[in-house]
């Protein structure tokens, strides 16, 4: 009965979608050309052969599938490829890679009639699902036409699985739609089999294989300022970890006269109260985006821009990656380790606690929980030089083992004929 509920409260959705999309063209949030796409009025045309698809939330799940798709487009069994996403930040990320069989299309809203609407336009022979995009009925419709479907890099979080348990029936008929699993952490691997879940296998986190390393340009300024002085970089911070972060800084500047702090903040939009609790602090606060020169004296190097993380990551050697000394889950470590980097975070970090692990185990990652502890770390790495090459070749071998074994797992769909 679930299932029916939900097409009632997807139906509304729907109706109420054209003030939802009007609001959102205002926020700049959707393509004023492409977001009919979500009503399946498609802006490619679907090549009467072999198509895969993969379906991913946003920009996360989409990089984590980039270099396995470069390698299926070298696949001569694979004639054509589609990729969905629902962010329109996700849709400028595809148009930074040149593909020749891969498109890209906007994922419909998922009503019965949309989701049999876009099946049936686009007849994919395999369709991949990546991390937790789980779209009832979307996925009970690709059951219903008997495609195969791979929940690839599967991530369900203890919170999303307390609310998945209490409709068990429902989920395990959702969960059921799925051919094969493909869980990134032992955690999923075993909610999956409460689910009723039948081949799951275990392969490890396609994360890893992310290689999207760019020689970049740091800024004159920039650079010349950093060159003669220590620093560290704290990333992905929430809110009361800043400040936790500016008292770092005090403690170690009495050590090294000369010493920064870069902070980048996950919400961008909290910059200009940043600056004012920083200054009303007594630091002396820069911000990324302005144009005159940083002062000599400048104690917090504030990044109030999107996007550049990776060129804070390319020549910083210390990074606290936040969301982790709050109880918010963490943020995912792997960009700033493939740069090289020794990764400091707190406590709290369930959302990818199995890759904080495979870090540990590298030497690549240290868990810290109070001022001290986060000083004394930033200060032990300051003194003890390492070697970043070695930590980026530690990340990569684990990436391409993973990525290898994925695309056996695929081949092998296509040579047993799974794929029609």
């Amino acid at each position: 009965m679930l299932i029916y509920l939900y097409r009632f409260l997807i139906n509304i959705v729907f109706i109420l979608s054209p003030i939802i999309i009007i609001l959102r063209l205002v926020k700049r949030k959707e393509d004023f050309k492409r977001f009919k796409e979500k009503f399946c009025f498609f802006s490619h045309k679907k090549k009467q052969k072999k198509l895969i698809w993969f379906h991913g939330a946003s920009v996360g799940e989409l990089l984590s599938v980039i270099p396995l798709i470069k390698q299926l487009e070298k696949n001569k069994k694979v004639d054509q490829i589609l990729v969905t996403t629902t962010t329109l930040s996700s849709s400028k990320v595809f148009n930074n890679f040149k593909f020749k069989k891969t498109s890209h299309q906007f994922f419909p809203i998922d009503t019965n009639f949309l989701s049999k609407r876009f099946l049936n336009y686009w007849k994919p022979s395999l369709a991949i699902f990546i991390d937790s995009e789980i779209w009832p009925n979307m996925l009970l419709n690709i059951k219903q036409k008997s495609i195969p479907t791979i929940l690839l890099n599967a991530r369900i979080t203890k919170k999303s699985f307390n609310r998945w348990k209490l409709f068990k029936n429902f989920s395990n008929k959702i969960f059921q739609c799925f051919t094969k699993t493909y869980p990134c952490n032992k955690e999923t691997q075993k909610y999956l089999n409460y689910f009723g879940v039948k081949k799951i296998k275990f392969i490890g986190n396609l994360k890893f294989s992310q290689n999207n390393l760019k020689n970049l340009v740091i800024p004159k300024k920039l650079k010349k300022f950093t060159s003669n002085r220590n620093f560290w970089c704290a990333t992905s911070t929430h809110d009361t970890e800043e400040i936790l972060c500016s008292e770092v800084h005090k403690n170690l500047k009495r050590k090294y006269k000369k010493f920064l702090t870069i902070i980048i903040p996950r919400h961008v939009n909290r910059c200009e109260n940043l600056l004012s609790s920083f200054e009303n602090l007594g630091f002396k606060v820069h911000c990324h985006s302005w144009s005159k020169d940083i002062s000599n004296e400048t104690d917090i190097y504030l990044v109030d821009t999107y996007g550049e993380t990776n060129l804070f990551f390319s020549f910083n050697k210390i990074v606290f990656v936040g969301g982790s000394i709050i109880k918010h889950g963490g943020q995912n470590p792997l960009e700033p380790a493939r740069y090289g980097n020794s990764v400091l975070h707190g406590p709290n970090v369930d959302n990818f606690k199995e890759i904080y692990e495979l870090l540990k185990k590298f030497g690549i990652s240290k868990k810290v929980n109070s001022i001290k502890s986060l000083t004394d770390g930033v200060d032990k790495l300051i003194k003890n030089k390492h070697n970043s090459k070695l930590l980026t070749k530690k990340i990569e071998q684990t990436g391409a083992q993973i990525l290898n074994v994925t695309l056996k797992e695929i081949r092998l769909i296509l040579r047993n004929n799974e794929i029609k």
